[in-house]
């Protein structure tokens, strides 16, 4: 199966998209490069997963929840999933951009280290030479787009880890280091054991924190709830075994820990939307 796909090509626009839908930790969904026309707008649009543009050269103005975020050269903005935005590129000096559409059960918890948020869109470098490294692990990705699958969804960690070190809104890892020490104790726990029954109760235990505590520190961290996550996390699971795999529905869900059946279909379709046997007629990779 080829994994991505060139939408278009030239001297001012490559657009690649991403797609491969097995990573959970980390998935792109598009990425791409453009040198814009003057007022070139986008929107007002929503997505459905995290986009994060770093602007080369010009200058343009992000629309977003009713305010307005000036953009130019050396600096860049992210849109998060759900949210209805515009941007727009200057008239005189428009914009010259790269970008990747991301998301993943790692992607909020990395963004909130970069220090980006839906009420912090804009990113600005510690210095130049930091934005210029973000720019170029951008552009690599950009530029190799029929790297293997496994090669792009690395370098989109590099990415991430880019992100993070260049921005100068970097949160210190001191001052959250006991409450991101929970919840990778309690997101081990999970890859660990979520094919068991286990209930939010066993994970604030293993962490040895009170379930109240635990529940509010977890969410904090990963922007929803431990039960919320823990669904999420098997569902993808699942989805994974229904698109690689030839094995029942009914043994898909006892590897999830769902041993009726009629409960599994509901659950996943809650989250995906269609059925389990739906899924996985519409996104089965195997080869024949």
């Amino acid at each position: 199966m080829q994994n991505l796909s060139d939408v278009q090509t030239d001297n001012k626009l490559k657009f690649h998209v991403f797609q491969d839908e097995r990573f959970v930790d980390l998935n792109l969904y598009q990425f791409g490069w453009e040198r814009t026309e003057p007022m070139h707008s986008y929107g007002p649009y929503t997505r459905n997963h995290y986009l994060f543009h770093y602007v080369i050269a010009g200058k343009g103005t992000l629309y977003a929840d009713g305010n307005e975020y000036p953009v130019t050269g050396g600096h860049g903005f992210l849109i998060v999933p759900d949210q209805p935005t515009t941007y727009v590129a200057d008239r005189e000096d428009p914009w010259e951009y790269t970008w990747i559409e991301f998301d993943g059960l790692r992607a909020r918890e990395t963004l909130t280290l970069a220090g980006l948020s839906r009420k912090k869109p804009v990113y600005t470098p510690q210095n130049r030479e930091a934005g210029r490294r973000l720019q170029e692990q951008m552009l690599y990705i950009v530029n190799h787009a029929q790297a293997s699958p496994i090669r792009q969804i690395g370098q989109g960690f590099l990415f991430l880890d880019q992100l993070v070190e260049s921005s100068a809104g970097k949160r210190q890892q001191s001052q959250r280091r006991l409450r991101d020490f929970y919840t990778k104790e309690a997101l081990s726990f999970i890859e660990q054991n979520y094919q068991r029954d286990i209930s939010v109760e066993d994970i604030a235990a293993f962490c040895g924190l009170n379930r109240s505590y635990f529940g509010k520190l977890f969410r904090d961290t990963m922007g929803e709830s431990p039960q919320t996550f823990l669904l999420h996390y098997r569902m993808a699971r699942a989805a994974q075994l229904l698109k690689e795999s030839s094995l029942p529905i009914g043994t898909i869900a006892a590897m999830v820990s769902y041993n009726n059946q009629l409960h599994f279909s509901r659950a996943f379709k809650g989250v995906y939307g269609m059925a389990p046997r739906a899924y996985r007629q519409t996104h089965c990779i195997r080869s024949e």
